[in-house]
């Protein structure tokens, strides 16, 4: 028998332009001026409006100044060219000794690395993406849980799966331990590549895979039980994974780092206690929608061609309203995190964090958590003290014994003072960095002292001292 019933279910569906509009929240300024060049190549009708036409009267004066200059004067000029050719970028006062060396980074080279493999278009495209995501250590920070959801907002759909496959192709390229999650599988790539026989290496790949966390907790006599080995054999072993780097890239502070070229996407200035806030790079006002192609619009009656031109005067509009709603989103998230930050913001004395989540400042500005998140993410602000990541303002907070609520950064950077201070060959033990950041204000626990020390990539006490 035919019947018909009703059934209310409650959905939540996402529309492809609010995937797109994520998407466009998520780029920094040079990104986001690439996205547009090549949506202008797609689209005839989003056009950019070019402000430094020249006007009549500086053609004017340019020409003159040109014909005023006698080139029987110009040749005879005694400056030598060296000297006009660096004036051009450096004052005389800060004139380069010797040329200035490019640095090339790692990133590039990984690629070309993996342009010579023979992969799959699909898993070339992941491995790319995971050489991007790479800290500038060389280790990937993020799950590839996360980074799986947001390749999948950017590109095509994909899962941990398949990023796992893409992921062993970057650990697969030079220098080892590159892509590797954290300092044990660091350590474990580097020494799977020796290959060696030796007792010492294969004793201290047996340590790190099988007896990693005994070994950061300090359960040494229990390895030593397990592995066969005398105190002086450990030693041994421990002192080679002492020489192992425990980042794949070095870091070179006489080097120039392609991180010390970053452009800024918000510029934040001081001026008599009062803070301004501008958004940099590209905005709504720098581009249009093409009057003439408008009207070539009405004069089409091709339904076909009609149908297309309609599309992409959709999509430009669409493009120019976004770009709008990401600077003016930006805006007020950046002028939330002043306030909210204000202490910070005057000298930039890490000290002064306050304790503050991505909800504190999405509850200020009436936006979602995550698309605060994606505003903040690879985003830089140029402040009179320094460019910094919006996102490392975000900590979560812990109260003292005072009973005020500090940031767990604040912290962060007391205990590597802490540690950077300590005598090398007796090295402080979580009990005693306790106690000293008790004199100092900051109550913690032990174990809260292991996590940072942990996330700082600081090993124990008696590991120190053994590297000392």
């Amino acid at each position: 028998m035919i019947s018909q019933q009703q059934h209310q279910q409650q959905t939540l569906k996402i529309l492809p332009q609010q995937i797109q509009l994520l998407n466009l929240f998520q780029l920094n300024s040079l990104e986001l001026q690439m996205h547009l060049r090549q949506e202008m190549d797609q689209n005839p009708y989003l056009e950019e409006i070019n402000d430094s036409r020249e006007t009549d009267a500086e053609k004017f004066d340019r020409e003159a100044e040109q014909d005023y200059k006698d080139w029987d004067e110009f040749a005879d000029n005694d400056v030598p060219d060296y000297n006009k050719e660096y004036a051009n970028y450096f004052s005389e006062n800060n004139m380069p000794e010797r040329p200035i060396v490019s640095v090339a980074d790692f990133r590039e080279e990984a690629k070309r690395q993996l342009a010579l493999l023979p992969l799959p278009e699909r898993i070339q495209t992941l491995a790319i993406y995971l050489i991007d995501s790479l800290e500038d250590s060389g280790l990937l920070a993020k799950d590839l849980e996360t980074v799986a959801d947001d390749f999948s907002f950017s590109c095509f759909m994909t899962t941990p799966e398949e990023l796992a496959v893409a992921l062993e192709v970057v650990q697969s390229l030079e220098p080892a331990g590159l892509g590797a999650r954290d300092i044990r599988e660091n350590w474990l790539l580097q020494l799977k590549r020796l290959k060696s026989k030796r007792p010492d290496v294969l004793k201290a790949m047996a340590l790190v895979e099988n007896y990693y966390e005994d070994f950061t907790s300090r359960r040494f006599e229990k390895i030593m039980l397990e592995l066969g080995l005398e105190e002086d054999e450990f030693r041994v072993v421990v002192a080679f994974l002492s020489k192992l780097p425990m980042r794949p890239i070095k870091e070179y502070a006489n080097s120039i780092s392609p991180k010390d070229n970053i452009v800024p996407d918000i510029q934040i200035s001081l001026d008599n206690d009062l803070f301004s806030v501008t958004v940099c790079g590209i905005s709504s006002e720098n581009f249009r929608v093409s009057d003439a192609l408008q009207e070539n619009m009405k004069a089409t009656k091709d339904k076909a061609a009609l149908q297309y031109l309609r599309s992409k005067l959709q999509s430009a509009n669409w493009i120019l309203y976004a770009l709008r709603q990401r600077n003016e989103s930006m805006m007020k998230i950046t002028k939330a995190i002043v306030q909210f930050q204000k202490e910070f913001f005057i000298d930039g004395d890490i000290t002064r964090l306050q304790p503050m989540i991505l909800k504190n400042i999405a509850d200020k500005v009436g936006l979602d958590i995550s698309t605060v998140s994606r505003l903040t993410s690879n985003k830089f602000a140029d402040t009179h003290f320094g460019t910094i990541h919006l996102k490392d303002l975000f900590t979560e907070g812990i109260i003292n014994k005072t009973g005020e609520v500090i940031s767990n950064r604040v912290i962060q950077n007391a205990l590597e003072e802490v540690i950077e201070q300590e005598d090398k060959k007796n090295p402080y033990t979580d009990q005693q960095l306790v106690n000293i950041l008790m004199n100092r204000g900051y109550k913690v626990a032990r174990r809260t002292i292991a996590k940072y020390r942990d996330l700082l990539q600081i090993p124990v006490a008696q590991v120190r001292a053994m590297w000392a």
